[in-house]
């Protein structure tokens, strides 16, 4: 007897991330290799090493492979759900992750965002549960967006009996 022919097939969460994430994404970027950069060049006019040009030359060209393709490639990978079951995600760039929360195991959720999600509009949503995975979190959200799901997923997890764990 075959189970998994009842089973609903497995497939990417519906919600694509807000778009202003590409921005986001590639502004963090910028300033992680931008801070990479500025270090090398400080070590070479302090020591004057002639090799650190090379590493200088290396870290900008594939800093600049980073800046352009990371936030394109997540941006087309990071998805996200949540309905009266579960909260889904695909999300990363070179190692791609489905997760699925039961809305029964969730324990807290919380939003955040940092300054430069502020300058965008943007917050992070992330769904503490009894995993030894860790959390679930949804990246990207428009702020709005992210505090709707937020109290969406508190009455969702209210109306469900459970000690999630």
């Amino acid at each position: 007897m075959d189970v998994t022919s009842s089973a609903p097939p497995l497939r990417p969460p519906a919600h694509r991330v807000d778009p202003r994430a590409l921005r986001w994404w590639t502004v963090r970027a910028l300033l992680t290799v931008g801070t990479a950069l500025l270090v090398q060049v400080v070590g070479l006019v302090l020591t004057g090493e002639g090799w650190l040009v090379g590493t200088l030359v290396v870290t900008a060209l594939v800093g600049a492979g980073y800046v352009v393709v990371m936030p394109r490639w997540r941006y087309r990978v990071h998805r996200w759900e949540a309905d009266e079951e579960a909260v889904y995600t695909q999300a990363g760039w070179l190692r791609l992750e489905w997760r699925v929360a039961p809305i029964s195991r969730i324990q807290t959720i919380d939003t955040a965002r940092d300054p430069l999600q502020r300058v965008f509009g943007l917050a992070s949503v992330t769904v503490t549960t009894a995993s030894s995975a860790g959390p679930v979190k949804i990246e990207g959200l428009d702020a709005d967006e992210a505090a709707q799901l937020a109290r969406q997923l508190t009455e969702i997890t209210q109306s469900h009996p459970g000690d999630a764990t």
